[in-house]
């Protein structure tokens, strides 16, 4: 008998401590936590090599792995810090030092030829000639068939 009624008080024991907002308070709804940032807007975008977290006030070249590891996407993050739609998730230089391998190696070469601009030559290496054919495999003898030695 004393065992279910002492299961009984510990669930509604837990439950009280998981929902901290009890019924008779009036507030219906928990009020969103307020997220403040560790680093104002401004110092966030000071240097060209890196963007400062306002989470947690490092810097990053990009943000959006450090963000995933918080469970927020692009969107949340500027959403939680009201910031404009176009706040940069990467540093200026890194996007640039990018830019410049992709056009050193050529990508995007394709969608600039469509536009009529040259396309960057590649240059052309001597037709190598076809390896010649393997002869066939010879079958095996039965042990049977096979001379004596």
């Amino acid at each position: 008998e004393e065992v279910p009624a002492f299961l009984k008080s510990m669930h509604v024991a837990v439950g009280e401590l998981a929902s901290p907002a009890s019924p008779a308070s009036g507030d219906s709804e928990p009020a969103s936590p307020e997220h403040v940032p560790a680093v104002t807007v401004r110092k966030s975008l000071a240097s060209r090599d890196h963007i400062i977290s306002l989470i947690d006030g490092k810097p990053y070249k990009t943000l959006r792995r450090h963000l995933s590891t918080h469970g927020l996407t692009p969107e949340d993050y500027r959403q939680r810090y009201n910031l404009k739609p176009d706040y940069p998730m990467v540093a200026p230089t890194y996007s640039e030092h990018r830019r410049a391998m992709a056009h050193k190696i050529g990508l995007g070469a394709r969608g600039r030829a469509a536009k009529g601009a040259p396309a960057p030559t590649v240059p052309t290496t001597a037709a190598v000639a076809p390896k010649a054919k393997r002869a066939p495999r010879r079958k095996a003898q039965p042990k049977s068939e096979a001379p004596a030695s």
